[in-house]
């Protein structure tokens, strides 16, 4: 479906599993070239051990302004310009907003937010110099719908959301494109580890009263590839004349947006 991605050099950020990794062997099996990092560096060794050609495979806090520009540079020695840039690392921080401590609050923002801006920043200054290029940024449904113990998280991401948006403002005369990709409930370790804290897949495939969440009316939890589809064709040439748009898969649980 996109003979574009062959040989394209793509840098993915939380790879090392969930919607980052899926869209990661996606790539790979349209033949790009793609540069992953995760903090979690041991993780991404399986991947670039069985693509030694394709993968280059970096440990990086993306929260880290410097390390990212060092990421940059090593991906740019080894692959060339950056084609394309997705985002996908991300942090879980569950909690009140008044039980939260500040620095549970701020490494939220670390990751989620920072990480996200210290990638476009240092990619999109190359991309705005080349004049092409497409980003796609992993926010979530819960940047636009309050979620009940889930302010940080739900901050964090509806920051990425607008700020994709005026970055997409900002490099649209130099044909580089910015989406984001809001999934909702995704069978991801992170989803996982919020049913070990008293959720559930039926819970919240019913929704819940007390809790003012709806449900999801396709009955059923995303998968990682049903995400990772949507952000491959964002990045595609298929969607030339799409930018500051906001992908929302999550099965209609947003319904009211």
């Amino acid at each position: 479906m996109y003979p574009e991605f062959q040989q394209q050099h793509v840098l993915i950020s939380g790879a090392a599993s969930g919607i980052g990794e899926t869209v990661a062997q996606q790539l790979l099996a349209l033949g790009a070239r793609l540069t992953i990092i995760d903090l979690h560096a041991d993780a991404l060794h399986a991947l670039a051990a069985q693509y030694p050609e394709q993968v280059l495979a970096l440990g990086c806090d993306v929260g880290d302004f410097d390390a990212v520009a060092n990421v940059v540079a090593q991906a740019e020695a080894r692959f060339g310009a950056i084609d394309k840039l997705v985002c996908a690392a991300g942090r879980l921080q569950m909690g009140d907003i008044t039980d939260l401590t500040a620095e549970q609050w701020q490494q939220t923002f670390s990751t989620n937010t920072n990480g996200v801006f210290n990638l476009c920043h240092h990619v999109g200054l190359r991309m705005k110099a080349q004049k092409r290029g497409a980003i796609v940024n992993i926010s979530s449904n819960a940047a636009t719908s309050p979620r009940m113990s889930m302010g940080a998280y739900a901050a964090s991401k509806a920051a990425v959301t607008q700020m994709s948006r005026c970055l997409a403002l900002e490099l649209a005369a130099y044909n580089v494109r910015v989406n984001v990709v809001s999934p909702g409930s995704t069978d991801t370790p992170m989803q996982q580890a919020m049913w070990q804290q008293g959720s559930s897949r039926e819970t919240v495939i019913a929704g819940s009263g007390p809790h003012y969440r709806l449900g999801i009316p396709l009955q059923k939890i995303a998968t990682p590839a049903e995400i990772a589809n949507g952000v491959l064709f964002l990045l595609s040439d298929q969607a030339s004349h799409i930018t500051l748009h906001d992908l929302r898969i999550d099965g209609g649980a947003t319904l009211d947006q």
